[in-house]
């Protein structure tokens, strides 16, 4: 079977199969790099299928769209409802991923087209894509080896803002993975322009200093991840204190754990940086509690964060 078989996309308000969700080679969005998106878990709950934080994802997406200059025309309402519609008519699927985009072919890095298509893909990345390729790709490790990044620094938002989820500002993320991967590690860590660890590609980190507190780059320079902001409001309902501030390569050496935050990776344990151990054992506490806790509301079985979960079949 190949990849997607039996999915369909939601696009243009139409559900269409995946095989024919396509575009041009030489459309805007492939040539220029201008499609913004967003990326959503799909919860499996007793209630049924859930879209975690749907309200905050599509006004982050929103956001984006403002920052690229697309010339949307949906609402958040409408925005809502095809997410919801793509992932009720496609039963198992474990993510979503929103897409803006100018699909006309132009020649001029302004399109004359400025029509935005929107696509809503409910799927399952590890049956619908990864199981179909060849050779497999590894399975994901318990606990991550980071390289850190020192040569490319990241996210300059006088040229592209850091905010903004559009195709053209993982480039120079991808590379930094790439050059990585190729060595050995798992994942890469990111700088900023000042040269503070900023982020990895598509995640957001923290680290726990000693006395159990949890620190992360300011917004500044990072993006604002909802899986990163999650876990900054579920470590401040149980009291734990959160620290927004510049993290210098120096603040490594007192850091008792680490890990990264996505909506893919949920929450993973950072082994080692740069070769160099992070505390005394991996997870650590914290980290495995937050993760433990984290997991149980996606499941539906955590009273206290049930509003995070938006069912599909839910009429509003």
């Amino acid at each position: 079977m190949s990849e997607g078989a039996g999915r369909c996309i939601w696009l243009d308000g139409e559900l269409v199969p995946w095989d024919a969700a396509r575009v041009h080679v030489l459309s805007h969005c492939a040539a220029r790099g201008g499609l913004v998106f967003d990326y959503m878990r799909v919860c499996h709950t007793p209630r049924g299928a859930a879209i975690f934080r749907l309200d905050d994802h599509i006004e982050r997406f929103l956001h984006s769209c403002s920052l690229v200059g697309l010339p949307m025309e949906c609402s958040a309402g409408e925005l809502r409802e095809a997410c919801r519609a793509a992932v009720r008519s496609n039963p198992g699927a474990r993510v979503v991923k929103l897409n803006a985009y100018l699909p006309s072919v132009e020649v001029d890095v302004v399109p004359a087209d400025e029509r935005v298509s929107i696509a809503a893909a409910a799927f399952d990345p590890q049956a619908d894509v990864l199981a179909h390729k060849s050779p497999p790709p590894p399975e994901p490790p318990q606990a991550l080896r980071l390289w850190i990044e020192k040569e490319r620094r990241q996210r300059r938002a006088d040229i592209l803002h850091p905010h903004a989820k559009v195709a053209a500002n993982y480039t120079s993320p991808m590379l930094a993975k790439w050059s990585a991967r190729r060595r050995g590690y798992d994942d890469v860590l990111l700088v900023d322009e000042r040269g503070f660890l900023a982020e990895g590609p598509t995640t957001n980190f923290f680290l726990v200093d000693g006395s159990g507190a949890l620190c992360t780059p300011p917004l500044q320079s990072v993006l604002p991840g909802v899986t990163r902001r999650s876990l900054m409001e579920l470590a401040g309902s149980e009291g734990r204190r959160v620290i927004e501030a510049p993290l210098s390569m120096e603040s490594l050496a007192g850091a008792a754990e680490a890990f990264l935050t996505g909506t893919g990776a949920g929450v993973m344990p950072v082994a080692s940086l740069d070769d160099r151990p992070v505390g005394s054992a991996c997870p650590g506490p914290v980290t495995a509690a937050l993760a433990e806790r984290f997991q149980r509301i996606n499941t539906g079985g955590d009273s206290a964060f049930a509003h995070w979960l938006c069912p599909v079949d839910d009429p509003r």
